[in-house]
């Protein structure tokens, strides 16, 4: 009944938002937020400069479709308002829809395996299994951190984006950054980062030799990867099929 209702009041971007609250939900169940730290966002225009994004401060685990703010990054009143979003996410995620039109969706977060890798003296990510290889020549690191994401770092940072081919951004000292075409696309790729991470740091606790790929075979398994057809689609339907089932509120 929620979900009819808000269709018939013809909430904006009513599916988008119904994807972007899963991988909210989602990412809580992992683990993977901080508090009600770190966002997420989604472009509903053309050019990117309009999005959705998380309400500040609100617990991930919490976000329904409804909850979503509309945000224009061209639009200097916007910290101005009652339901103005958190700084940080509006430095950040702003910088990126207006500089990056290939960045549909943004998520940000400071995930444990990524947030150690963004804090060893080299960040990269070799190629050692299957999931590290789909970031091969695919991620940057940004090994300045300046403080707190607000406007001035959230520029600098978008800057690093501007290769489409580019879609992890290891943020040094601070967290990761991942950007894709919708939110399936997105969700599954920062859902593979972490996995990938968590691989190479548990490898590298070993003490032994790792067995990296070589540069054509992680290229080739890379290309397989992103080729693959519709798995990220698949893996954001599962879930919200599992929530469907567990907890529909995300959907009003």
């Amino acid at each position: 009944m929620a979900v009819t209702q808000l269709k018939q009041t013809n909430l904006p971007f009513y599916e988008e938002r119904v994807d972007l609250a899963c991988a909210f939900r989602w990412t809580a169940r992992l683990n993977m937020h901080e508090a009600v730290a770190n966002h997420f966002s989604l472009a509903v225009n053309d050019d990117g400069s309009k999005f959705l994004m998380n309400p500040n401060q609100v617990h991930f685990s919490r976000i329904k479709a409804s909850d979503l703010l509309l945000i224009d990054a061209n639009d200097p009143e916007t910290m101005t308002g009652p339901n103005a979003p958190d700084p940080t996410a509006w430095g950040l995620h702003g910088a990126v829809h207006r500089n990056c039109a290939h960045a549909r969706c943004v998520m940000h977060v400071h995930s444990i395996h990524a947030t150690v890798l963004a804090s060893l003296a080299d960040s990269t990510l070799p190629p050692i299994d299957q999931n590290t290889a789909i970031f091969f020549r695919r991620h940057v690191v940004d090994g300045h951190y300046g403080g707190l994401a607000f406007e001035e770092e959230g520029e600098r940072c978008s800057s690093l984006l501007a290769d489409p081919k580019v879609k992890v951004m290891i943020m040094g000292n601070h967290g990761v950054l991942v950007i894709g075409d919708s939110v399936a696309d997105t969700f599954n790729r920062l859902y593979y980062f972490e996995r990938a991470c968590e691989t190479y740091i548990k490898a590298l606790w070993t003490g032994r030799p790792l067995r990296t790929l070589s540069d054509e075979i992680a290229e080739k398994a890379a290309l397989e990867q992103e080729d693959y057809p519709g798995q990220a689609e698949r893996h954001l339907a599962e879930l919200k099929a599992i929530l469907d089932e567990q907890e529909p509120v995300y959907r009003n």
